[in-house]
């Protein structure tokens, strides 16, 4: 078998949280002895988020079992998950900007043809749901946990409890048509055929078009994470994967 070096597109930022997190964890519960030391359980975790690598992959690099791959990467997803922001903290965060943009991505998944429930009809693939909001600028500020791709993304916003939440807060919100309906502070383009819309209401959705395309990025940033851009693992561990992938682009970006 070769063995060759490679690299992490990351700052020493994520491995040094990580680290903290994983040696505080394993003070916690009494570990003696693990094959690895924190450091580098932390290093095999981000080369999995990030990178995508394979338990296979992995285990030979870092000289262990698939096995104990499995349990070190589930252990690390848990502990940066448990770090991720609440919708009700990125709402504290969000109330000092000026407006949020929401939108919903599809995360896609491994799965056949009939497993209905978790196939898009808008992206004609299976996938989990995710919400996300960003702040003026692009910048990822919340990522929602997931549902079956079927669901469709206002149904989503209002299960999450995200429309009212910014109502509470009186937190202007941008967001596409599939929002339609929303209500209170959540603004959505006009809908209709552009030649049946008034020369006012095109220049509305042009510019609501100009200011939801700022929100791209943070679509953007969650696909940096090749993990993300297909998963083949259960829908079960998707959501912590996300609240991982969250909690360790906010440490980059602080």
């Amino acid at each position: 078998m070769l063995v060759y070096p490679s690299a992490i597109d990351l700052s020493n930022a994520s491995v040094q949280l990580l680290t903290r997190e994983l040696a505080a964890r394993r003070r916690r519960i009494g570990t003696r002895w693990r094959r690895l030391p924190a450091g580098r359980q932390a290093l095999l975790a981000l080369a999995h988020l990030r990178c995508g690598d394979t338990y296979a992959r992995l285990a030979a690099a870092f000289g262990i079992g698939i096995a104990t791959v499995y349990r070190y990467i589930s252990e690390a997803t848990e502990v940066l998950a448990s770090l991720a922001p609440t919708l009700t903290q990125a709402i504290t965060t969000a109330s000092a900007k000026a407006f949020v943009i929401l939108d919903g991505t599809l995360l896609p998944i491994d799965r056949v043809a009939a497993d209905r429930p978790y196939y898009s009809g808008k992206y004609r693939r299976h996938g989990m749901n995710v919400q996300v909001l960003a702040d003026p600028f692009g910048r990822l500020l919340w990522a929602s946990p997931t549902l079956p791709g079927a669901v469709h993304d206002i149904r989503a916003a209002r299960i999450h409890g995200i429309v009212d939440a910014l109502a509470k807060a009186a937190i202007c919100c941008w967001a596409d048509k599939g929002y339609q309906g929303a209500g209170g502070t959540v603004r959505v383009p006009y809908r209709g055929r552009w030649n049946k819309l008034s020369a006012g209401q095109r220049a509305v959705n042009v510019s609501h078009a100009k200011i939801r395309a700022v929100g791209e990025q943070a679509m953007a940033t969650l696909k940096t994470w090749r993990l993300l851009r297909k998963l083949r693992c259960s829908t079960t561990r998707i959501t912590d994967l996300v609240k991982a992938v969250l909690a360790l682009h906010l440490a980059e970006s602080v």
